[in-house]
């Protein structure tokens, strides 16, 4: 068992001493002894170190130390002999009054405490059987002034009593409350409420408001309020025998815990409650008889068996009995006060008897801890750490986690592997420990199993050092603490470090034999969550590509000093100190990881394993490509490769199974060149080189599936360089080149000039080589030419006009177009007159033409008809030059009238009436050109009549601005207009030179503005360039 207090007696009555103790108060060095004749002894307590009290004596097995005479552990002050006429039964003080208070002969009294002189005897409390002091500072609720507050409760009978001190001074009212029952103990839950134990129950009594609250608690704790009747009202069965024996029962007792906790005792039943009297809800002590007095020494509960003779320390979290100690015929337990402060950490407590009493000494909390760990009592250490303050114990985060981990390691060897890795990743355990723990299927050569350490030396110096590496922080002693000076004793670090420690943990694995099967499964499906956790911790310090992450400072500075327990729980081995080489360790703990992490699932689920591949992971690329082809999962393989960048292997692999005619059931996905189509998508421009070289089967094999690769929707194919991609696809074929230059043209509206030319080049060999399938072919090719020819602006048409012979009827709309992008109309009329024969052709030409010129010549200014018909310097039109070659045709072409006139119809008013008269024969009659003379007279009479229109307009616009000016907008706040009224005011200045008004003339403007009236002849301005003072 733990041995926290070692039991050395300070105080032992001689023989011929026939007193007996009663009662003890500590209180600094001092040590107030009462004894059964009145008499009050005075000892002064020597602090004696640990060192030398363990090496003045040897403990025994149970904990107790002999009596030693040196070092003298009191020495006696004095003695006041007529401190009471009877037995002294309590003590207690009230250090800020200076009184020093007693229970005698069912008396309270007070006395001075230096002197030890009566004061006074409390009349009121004649039938006393207990009393309860308490100190508070309280902060006044007016003032906020803090003040130190103490409280002095009594029980008599059914009474409760109640004096108060404010600082030195004593209250002059007492309270006094009634209770149902008698009281027989008393306790302060906190500086303001008292718990009271009754006959048979519990009450809270609020010492400010005077409320009772009943406690109602399991068997002898109480039941409903006012339960009290019956001779054995309350009490359990075993104070049964305490009756029949020595005719009482057993006392209720209650004591304070941690902060806002108190435990109820009576009989064997217990209750835990707060400071409110409400049940913690925690489950009843274990005790086989009821204790003689209960306490709290921090962080232990304590319970005097005194029919045993024994003092019990228990957890007071998990109710464990940690240490009995014995102490014959002791009966009562007295905890210096404060009994929960970091101040009491460490100097025990007192036990007493009739004739000793014996001061308790707690050993120093990390061998405590290191002892617990050595008997395997994991949960009580963990719980103890968790108890004790951070400034108590060395490294108390390290030793805390780093048990857990060992109790996690003891719950894997029993094959609780939920639990055990829940643990682990509870305390973020280094990954490589937890691999350990698995057989190489798992954990791979990477990480060597337990029984590989042992056998070689090398790998064991590794992991011990790496063992020691977590301890070196609580190795070193705090100067507030002290270290055991006992090499013997057993530590956490000498338990789990030794190299026959691990041997024997070895052999304890061999002996229970290796997981395998359904055990083996069940690990490993709870290794899975452990190994997330650890990526997600990963993922905090480095980048997917193995960098550290440069926008977190915390994690810079955290793998450069190396102290960071996050950092050091990654790394496998913690001898690199530089930034360089933990961040190294770091990319060394993620390739475990993940790949371990893959492993985890080929064996429990491999169909997981896919979407591990398509995100970014450190898997060993070795280790994956074996076991994915082992298990013929190549799709997998190649979502593994893209992940790691290997796409020259994931490219070979995907050629392989596609060009094959056969198909292999293992690789049915990959067939065909869809799968590698897809992949090259998915490849950045930069790899343009291994797309072109592995994009030439598909296009072959299925070439509108392999065009996907470079017309597909997608960032990556808009932004392939488009030159090398022109040249790859122009050596496989034409077409695709074609269909490239069309995408890259019209739907990405690439202007480049070298592209729009080879489209034009492109088309125009196919119309010259006329290798057409049918003639709707060939509609569409020529429609397509000669609607790029028309549309495009960045090909160079002189190019063009080369490649156009001007005797190939295949191209002679073609060979127009170019003339007319040059600015060669007529001889591009020539060819839809005289060589295609096609009148609406060129009058639709000339319609373009016009609306083309009147576009560029349009401006506001022009926009309006002129006012003359047919100016004289009206340059002639398109119409004119098309008229004229229909009119007058070069030879050996003939006259063709019947175009001739219909142009004249549609299009005469847009030609000049003189030049086009010249060029009408005197033989035509006049009769065929009423058409042409009707648009002239409808022209002219278009004219006269928008200026009339015009006029009007105009006019009625003047009016409505004179309206405006004279009569106002009717507009709110508006311009008034003549109506408007001006208020002259000491404050308005001029709006041109900014001087005040007074007496001057002024004139007011039609918008909100007015100035001197000399400065109207000079201020032309616009009046909005002035200022505005209508606000």
């Amino acid at each position: 068992m733990l041995s926290a207090f070692t039991a050395r007696p300070i105080i032992e009555l001689k023989p011929r001493d026939k007193s007996k103790i009663e009662a003890i108060l500590a209180y600094g060095d001092r040590l107030l002894v009462g004894l059964n004749t009145g008499s009050l002894r005075i000892y002064r307590v020597n602090e004696t170190t640990e060192e030398s009290e363990v090496e003045d004596g040897v403990l025994g097995s149970d904990g107790v130390a002999p009596p030693t005479q040196k070092p003298i552990p009191v020495d006696l002050m004095r003695e006041q002999e007529k401190f009471s006429k009877y037995k002294i039964e309590q003590l207690a003080i009230v250090k800020e009054a200076n009184l020093l208070v007693s229970l005698s002969n069912g008396y309270v009294s007070t006395h001075d405490l230096q002197t030890y002189e009566l004061q006074e005897t409390l009349a009121k409390t004649k039938g006393a059987s207990a009393f309860a002091v308490t100190s508070n500072i309280v902060k006044d609720s007016s003032t906020g002034v803090p003040s130190i507050v103490s409280r002095l409760a009594v029980a008599v009978k059914r009474r409760l009593l109640l004096w108060s001190w404010h600082d030195m001074e004593l209250a002059s009212d007492t309270n006094e409350l009634m209770l149902v029952t008698g009281i027989k103990t008393l306790t302060w839950a906190t500086g303001t409420k008292l718990i009271v134990g009754l006959s048979s129950s519990y009450v809270l009594v609020d010492v400010e408001s005077n409320v009772v609250v009943d406690i109602v608690g399991p068997g002898s704790i109480g039941g409903a309020p006012g339960q009290d009747g019956g001779r054995f009202g309350g009490v359990g069965v075993a104070s049964m025998s305490y009756i029949g024996i020595a005719g009482t029962a057993p006392k209720p007792l209650a004591t304070r815990l941690g902060e806002g906790e108190l435990l109820l005792a009576k009989d064997i039943n217990t209750l835990f409650i707060d400071s409110n009297g409400s049940s913690l809800g925690r489950r009843q002590i274990p005790w086989s008889i009821a204790p003689e007095a209960i306490g709290y020494s921090y962080p232990y509960l304590l319970a005097l068996q005194a029919t045993k003779g024994t003092l019990e320390l228990r957890n007071p979290e998990t109710l464990n009995l940690l240490q009995t100690i014995s102490l014959p015929h002791a009966n009562q337990l007295h905890v210096p006060q404060p009994n929960v402060s970091l101040a009491h950490a460490g100097k025990g407590f007192l036990v007493m008897s009739e004739r000793i009493i014996w001061r308790m000494r707690a050993l120093d909390y990390d061998s405590q801890i290191d002892a617990l760990v050595a008997r395997e009592k994991l949960d009580e250490a963990i719980s103890l750490l968790g108890m004790l303050e951070d400034a108590l114990i060395r490294d108390k985060e390290g030793r805390l986690r780093e048990i857990k981990m060992v109790k996690a390691q003891k719950l894997f060897d029993q094959k609780r592997f939920r639990e055990s890795l829940e643990l682990f990743t509870d305390v973020s355990a280094p990954p490589e420990r937890v691999i350990r723990l698995f057989p190489p299927l798992i954990s791979g050569r990477e990480v060597p199993t337990v029984n590989e350490q042992a056998q070689n030396p090398e790998l064991l110096h590794d992991i011990l050092e790496q063992n020691n590496e977590s301890a070196v922080d609580a190795g070193k002693a705090s100067s507030n603490h002290k270290v055991d000076a006992d090499p013997t004793k057993p530590s956490i670090r000498s338990s789990y470090n030794d190299k026959d420690d691990i041997v024997r943990d070895s052999e304890a694995r061999a002996n229970q034999g290796t997981l395998e099967g359904r055990d083996l499964k069940l690990a490993t499906e709870e290794l899975r969550v452990f190994l997330v956790s650890a990526r997600t911790r990963l993922q905090r310090y480095i980048n997917p590509d193995g960098t550290l992450k440069s926008n977190n400072s915390s994690t810079i500075s955290a793998l450069d000093e190396g102290s960071q327990p996050e950092v050091n729980s990654l790394l496998i081995k913690k001898s690199a100190v530089s930034l360089t080489g933990r961040e190294f360790q770091l990319r060394d703990t993620a390739k475990l990881v993940d790949t371990t992490l893959f492993r985890a699932y080929m064996f429990a689920s491999p169909s997981l394993a896919g979407p591990l591949f398509r995100i970014d992971n450190f898997c060993d690329p070795d280790v994956v490509n074996e076991k994915l082809i082992e298990t013929g999962r190549y799709n997998d393989l190649v979502d593994f490769f893209f992940g790691k960048k290997l796409h020259r292997s994931a490219l070979e692999l995907l050629k392989k199974f596609g060009e094959k005619d056969e198909e292999n059931e293992a690789a049915s996905q990959m067939a065909g060149p869809q799968r590698t189509v897809a992949y090259l998508q998915n490849l950045p421009p930069e790899m343009i080189d291994l797309i072109l070289q592995f994009a030439e089967w598909p296009l072959k094999k299925d070439p509108e599936l392999g065009m996907e690769i470079f017309l597909a929707d997608t960032e990556n194919a808009d932004t392939l360089p488009r030159p090398a991609v022109l040249d790859f696809l122009r050596g496989i074929d034409q077409k695709l080149e074609v269909k490239y230059l069309e995408h890259i043209i019209h739907d990405l509206n690439d202007t480049t000039a070298d592209f729009h030319q080879r489209l034009v080049d492109v088309y125009i060999e196919g119309l010259k080589s006329n290798d057409f399938e049918d003639p709707k072919q060939q509609s569409f090719w020529t429609e397509k030419t000669l609607d790029f020819l028309r549309t495009s602006e960045y090909y160079q048409p002189y190019k063009a006009l080369r490649q156009v012979s001007n005797d190939d009827p295949n191209v002679y709309e073609v060979r127009a177009i170019v003339l007319s992008k040059m600015g060669q109309h007529r001889q591009a009329l020539d060819i839809y007159v005289f060589k295609l024969r096609d009148s609406e052709k060129a009058e639709e030409y000339c319609n373009q033409i016009h609306l083309t010129e009147t576009t560029q010549r349009s401006s506001p200014a022009q926009s309006r008809r002129p006012s003359v018909l047919d100016p004289e310097d009206t340059p002639p039109s398109i119409y004119h030059t098309l008229l004229s070659l229909y009119l007058s045709p070069p030879p050996p072409h003939k006259p063709q009238w019947e175009p001739a006139l219909n142009i004249l119809a549609k299009h005469g008013a847009r030609m000049p009436a003189s030049s086009t008269l010249d060029l009408i024969p005197e033989v035509l009659p006049i009769k065929d050109l009423e058409s042409y003379f009707c648009g002239r007279i409808r022209s002219a009479n278009t004219i006269v009549n928008e200026g009339r229109i015009t006029a009007g307009l105009r006019s009625s616009l003047v009016f409505n601005e004179e309206a405006k000016l004279r009569l106002g907008d009717g507009i709110p706040g508006g311009n008034g207009g003549r109506n408007r009224r001006v208020v002259i005011t000491e404050d308005r200045v001029c709006g041109v030179c900014h001087k005040r008004f007074g007496g001057s003339a002024i004139k007011v403007l039609p918008n909100p503005l007015w100035l001197f009236e000399p400065l109207m002849v000079t201020e032309r301005r616009p009046a909005s360039g002035m200022f505005d003072f209508s606000s």
